[in-house]
């Protein structure tokens, strides 16, 4: 069953006016949105392809009487949180375009239970609103974790920006330090190539064991600046050096550092996506590491996405110690591959609902156990949250939704599957006297996030939004969620 969205007219109460986000609702990990800005001539090709209106987003609402599943691939990109915040901190408001709500929830901790084994923990639940038939559902999936001395070993290759455009304070000497940092936390039995670009691709380090790690130091140290952005010559000049490297014992993965903004060479977006999907094909996957003030969000996102990996953005320091030093050594091998959600909801309790976010991983409902069709890769130790706002008929009873995660071992390709279900009177009563902390902050992040894109949000403003962010961030002593209400407030003070 395919959705069929309804008018515009159909939306949800005022109370939970939480439009449906601005990335359009194809069905195609590949589709691609203009980008919001370039710097200098520096300037990506546009994209194919129109971009969504806000007519688009807000019929995103389905009614269960026609569309009772709701069918995504999983993303544990933090891109979009990771630039936006950058952006308010300066002072600007972030292009609607850029604004993924998805990507906002899964960059902050959640406190799911993990699994026994290699495959997923699926944790649901859900609260009711002031409005009494509105609520809010989550979907939270997690992996579990691994000790980095007990992963396989690990072939990366990084190919690097070296452009004009990175010379920029906060690019390429970021860049380097993060390097540096990674390369003292790998494993003797780990590899590393190094391969530059600005107007043409250099390779500086072929594959390199680890035991000769003052080699890969020095080709880091050798990064210098020069000429225009070729990013499709530095592309394919990695996954070259990591296809002739592969080794099927290891996990191989290239890794793009650069402000993603492509100006020479091959600038048509979708050769460089082809490029990274035919080399996911052969088991090389991708990780994207944003840098700079300006930044080609969207063409970095879609790399990943198209890549079998992840997006993330850094912008000082600490950041890039938390990814280089501690995130990436721990989660370089995958726990699953195209893994997918699938959530069904039972009409005679649920009148419409809507998925926050995952536009650009949407499926259809045959998709998801066509295991020929791309899902998410998901490292260890990872946790996953999709949030839906409801619609509950009045007084119903029974079940609510079953949540359903599908997912391939990395190695053998074999499918499993995991779920669990959630009653209608296991709903919270008040969701923000009684939920868990952790679901409150989920719920404030992603109604922040759909603001700064649609100017709603679960009917509140920004001061309201700054007083839940203040109030959880005592409550959890989570520095994250204390950066939030910082956030919150600078956005009051732009927006």
């Amino acid at each position: 069953m395919k959705f069929r969205p309804l008018a515009v007219g159909v939306g949800l109460a005022a109370v939970l006016a939480l439009a449906g986000c601005g990335g359009g609702s194809g069905n195609s990990a590949s589709e691609q949105r203009a980008p919001e800005h370039a710097a200098g001539n520096e300037k990506p090709a546009a994209p194919s392809g129109s971009p969504a209106t806000q007519e688009d987003a807000e019929a995103d609402e389905q009614d269960t009487t026609t569309a009772q599943i709701s069918t995504f691939a999983l993303d544990v990109d933090t891109a979009s949180y990771g630039y936006a915040r950058r952006t308010l901190q300066e002072g600007r408001w972030p292009a609607p375009g850029e604004i993924r709500p998805e990507e906002w929830v899964n960059a902050f901790r959640q406190d799911y239970a993990q699994p026994p084994d290699d495959g997923f923990t699926v944790h649901v639940d859900g609260a009711r609103l002031p409005s009494r038939d509105e609520a809010v559902l989550r979907v939270g999936l997690q992996t579990r974790a691994s000790d980095a001395a007990e992963r396989r070993p690990a072939n990366l290759t990084f190919v690097i920006d070296v452009s004009g455009s990175m010379a920029e304070p906060g690019r390429l000497d970021l860049v380097k330090s993060a390097l540096l940092k990674l390369l003292d936390q790998l494993a003797p039995g780990d590899q590393v190539s190094i391969v530059s670009f600005s107007d043409e691709a250099t390779v500086l380090a072929s594959m390199t064991p680890l035991t000769a790690r003052s080699e890969l130091q020095n080709a880091v140290e050798q990064l210098s600046i020069a000429g225009g952005t070729n990013l499709g010559a530095g592309l394919v000049t990695g996954y070259q050096e990591a296809s002739k490297a592969f080794r099927a014992a290891a996990t191989n993965r290239v890794i793009l550092l650069s402000d993603g903004l492509a100006n020479q060479g091959s600038t048509e977006w979708q050769a460089i996506l082809d490029q990274a999907k035919e080399y996911a094909g052969r088991q090389v996957t991708l990780l994207t590491v944003g840098v700079g003030r300006d930044y080609g969000d969207t063409l970095m996102e879609q790399l990943a996405d198209n890549g079998d990996g992840l997006a993330v953005y850094v912008s000082s320091e600490e950041e890039a110690a938390k990814i280089f030093a501690t995130q990436l050594p721990a989660t370089i091998e995958l726990r699953a591959r195209d893994a997918k959600a699938q959530v069904v909801f039972n009409p005679s309790v649920v009148e419409s609902y809507q998925l926050i976010g995952y536009e650009n991983r949407a499926l259809s409902t045959e998709e998801f156990r066509d295991d020929s069709r791309d899902g998410g890769e998901i490292g260890p130790g990872h946790s996953v949250t999709a949030l839906y706002s409801l619609r509950l008929k009045p007084g119903a009873k029974g079940q609510l939704a079953q949540a359903t995660v599908r997912w391939q071992d990395p190695d053998t390709r074999a499918a499993s599957e995991s779920s669990e279900s959630l009653q209608a009177g296991d709903l919270v009563a008040s969701v923000w006297d009684n939920a868990p902390v952790r679901f409150q902050v989920d719920v404030v992040v992603a109604a922040f996030a759909v603001y700064l894109r649609d100017r709603k949000a679960f009917g509140l403003d920004l001061p309201e939004l700054g007083e839940q962010a203040t109030r959880l961030a005592a409550v959890s002593e989570d520095p994250m969620v204390s950066e939030l209400a910082t956030i919150i407030e600078k956005a009051r003070s732009v927006g």
